[in-house]
């Protein structure tokens, strides 16, 4: 990312791509005045906290200029451009006084629109809270504001009679954003949202007022399959003039790749506050010393400082940005009657169960994968996940089986498939699992080969499919198998390099991840050889005293 300097009232320091006009003083258009008369209003408030004379709101420089660049730019009939802000930035960058700030122009300030609502969406009721306080501060302790607005505390709401606009806060693990209809909208630390269909239920709701504005105010994310990933990767490409998209301000605070996080001149690169005296800059030395030393501290100091996103497990099998650099579409239909190599993760009958195919093509490996989870209140299983499983099922990519619990029939049925269309080689497996599917196709002459989950059989399949992905030679075209590969961290057995694989947190899931390596594993193996499979595990006695 290009790096270029600028001068300022306060110091010479760098500044990303992107966020160029942000300290450069150049002019923001503002034809209609609209902006600042925004400023203009905020000039009048106070706030109990405040060191300035009179109590007087603090706006630094910085967020004047985010404030000129959303309100400024207009039509020619004074429609404001801006529709849409991701600010991405780092703790402590007082991210809730800005969200306090927009709030008031929309609610009592210039932006203020008869019967007009304005709501910050948190992910839980405890920052919901901080965004009201902030605001409330801002009404109370403004002579002018503190008559004629109505605060109610108990129910975290703040209105303006006479418009009769309001104010409310709504925490993303109730319902309510499928009923609201806002002509502004806070969402508060995307990334945390707990809930996915309540973010994409809170975006729609903004198409129902003409000229509403949605801010995302967030610290860096995680992983590649939450609310705010997409919402990211769209900001960024925004920025980088891959996207002309007027209607939408990407505001990205992140550290380069190659800047070292214990570089003062890092951090008054991604947080804006310092030069103003916040955050504590003491507090960030002492931060960025111990995370050279604990690795979790260093994810954290990573995320929440300097913007860097990180993977879904804080010590991943393998980083998100180099799994996805395998991402191709696979066309089943260009490789009928092809060998394969199958691979089956079954777990419990209430969670998933992967199934993923593999062909060889040359020194590439190919791979089509399925998901499998009861269907019934598929869509309450997402919200407990924290991913699209509803979308995933529209897709293909997830596959209802059965009510309340996996029916395995749906999971032969598919494999069955596979066997009419390409030339199985076999069904890689931890047969303890698979029992209910495996027996009546081993009948039926399909080779099953049993992968049990020791370290024995696990760490060779592994260093196989790292070496695979790192080498650019894995192709994949699955968003289900992207979240279980990056919820997957690794777990070290011994000094020998063996290794396990396992999930980062107890709610993650790594079924197709599983599937995935002994697929691959398999498929890289050609025929079969003893080191991958058990040799003294005789698969049809299995079954054969299974039967007695």
């Amino acid at each position: 990312m290009t790096k270029k300097t600028i001068p300022s009232e306060t110091s010479t320091f760098s500044v990303m791509r992107g966020l160029e006009w942000l300290y450069d003083e150049s002019p923001i258009p503002d034809p209609h005045g609209r902006a600042q008369r925004c400023i203009d209003f905020l000039r009048l408030l106070k706030h109990s906290k405040s060191r300035l004379p009179g109590q007087a709101l603090q706006i630094d420089p910085w967020q004047e200029r985010i404030i000129r660049r959303i309100y400024g730019p207009s039509d020619e009939f004074g429609n404001r451009l801006v529709r849409q802000v991701y600010l991405q930035v780092g703790k402590g960058s007082r991210k809730t006084s800005l969200s306090a700030i927009l709030a008031a122009l929309h609610l009592v300030g210039p932006e203020r629109t008869n019967r007009g609502s304005t709501f910050v969406v948190a992910h839980a009721i405890e920052n919901a809270k901080e965004a009201y306080n902030e605001l409330e501060d801002i009404i109370t302790t403004t002579p002018q504001l503190a008559g004629v607005m109505k605060v109610k505390a108990s129910r975290l709401q703040i209105g303006h009679p006479k418009s009769k606009s309001l104010f409310a806060v709504i925490s993303s693990d109730s319902d309510r954003s499928q009923s609201i209809s806002p002509t502004f909208m806070l969402i508060d630390e995307l990334w945390a949202h707990k809930k996915v269909g309540t973010f994409q239920s809170a975006k729609g709701a903004m198409a129902k007022v003409s000229g509403s504005l949605m801010i995302i105010a967030t610290t860096a994310g995680r992983g590649s399959q939450g609310p705010d990933f997409a919402e990211y990767e769209y900001a960024k490409r925004v920025r980088d003039g891959e996207i002309d998209d007027p209607s939408f301000l990407p505001i990205i605070f992140e550290a380069d790749p190659d800047d070292a996080i214990d570089d003062p001149a890092v951090w008054h690169k991604v947080l804006p506050g310092l030069r103003h005296g916040y955050p504590d800059l003491p507090m960030i030395r002492k931060a960025a010393e111990q995370a050279h030393f604990r690795p979790a501290e260093r994810a954290f100091f990573e995320q929440f400082y300097l913007g860097r996103r990180q993977d879904g497990s804080l010590s991943p099998f393998i980083p998100d940005a180099v799994f996805a650099e395998g991402k191709h579409m696979i066309n089943l239909e260009d490789y009928r009657g092809e060998p394969v190599w199958l691979g089956l993760d079954c777990s419990s009958t209430r969670d998933l169960t992967g199934l993923v195919a593999c062909f060889r093509r040359d020194d590439e490996y190919h791979v089509k994968s399925w998901a499998f989870c009861p269907g019934e209140n598929i869509a309450d299983r997402g919200e407990r996940d924290r991913v699209p499983y509803p979308f995933w099922a529209e897709e293909g990519w997830l596959i209802p089986a059965g009510k309340s619990a996996i029916d395995y029939s749906v999971v032969e049925k598919k494999i069955r498939e596979l066997m009419a269309l390409f030339d199985v080689q076999e069904l890689a497996c931890d047969i303890k699992f698979a029992q209910p599917i495996i027996g009546p196709l081993m009948d039926d002459g399909l080779e099953v080969v049993a992968l049990q989950q020791g370290w024995v059989t696990q760490s060779p399949a592994l260093n196989v499919l790292e070496k695979i992905i790192y080498d650019k030679k894995l192709k994949w075209d699955s968003p289900v198998l992207t979240w279980c590969m990056s919820n997957v961290t690794i777990h070290n057995i011994d000094s020998s390099g063996n290794r396990l694989m396992h999930k980062g947190k107890s709610r993650d899931r790594i079924d197709l991840a599983s599937a995935l390596w002994m697929a691959v594993s398999r498929a890289a193996a050609g025929e079969s050889t003893p080191w991958l499979a058990n040799p003294d595990f005789d698969v049809a006695q299995f079954f054969a005293d299974l039967r007695k």
